[in-house]
């Protein structure tokens, strides 16, 4: 993958809330910072009020609890409220390509789907 096209995935990432521009990999590198958290993926649902919410789908390490009222004050200490997520999904495993790459597009159907 060439500069550019990293590029236009990155922009085709963004979230856009309430008006206000949200880089998932910016909350992701936050998150990481987090000894519980394995994995997770930020991405944008659909929200009513807002356009989109952003949502954090979190993977925990084998033996840690993870405690969403924790996680937002963690990232609320760190960043702007509005790209703190307003949702926090504990789930076994993310979605990945053969190379290993987190399919967020299979994350955002399968969660679209089940809020239908």
């Amino acid at each position: 993958m060439n500069i550019a096209t990293n590029i236009v995935d990155r922009l085709k990432d963004m979230i856009i809330t309430g008006g206000e521009n949200v880089y998932p990999k910016e909350v992701e590198d936050v998150l990481y910072g987090r000894p519980e958290i394995e994995e997770c993926a930020v991405i944008g649902l659909s929200d009513p009020h807002w356009g989109e919410r952003v949502t954090a789908f979190i993977v925990g390490r084998r033996g840690e609890k993870i405690d969403p009222v924790a996680l937002k004050a963690f990232l609320k200490a760190r960043m702007a409220a509005f790209k703190v997520p307003k949702e926090f999904r504990v789930i076994k495993e993310l979605p990945k390509n053969a190379a290993g790459k987190i399919q967020k597009r299979q994350l955002k159907e399968a969660a679209d789907g089940n809020n239908r």
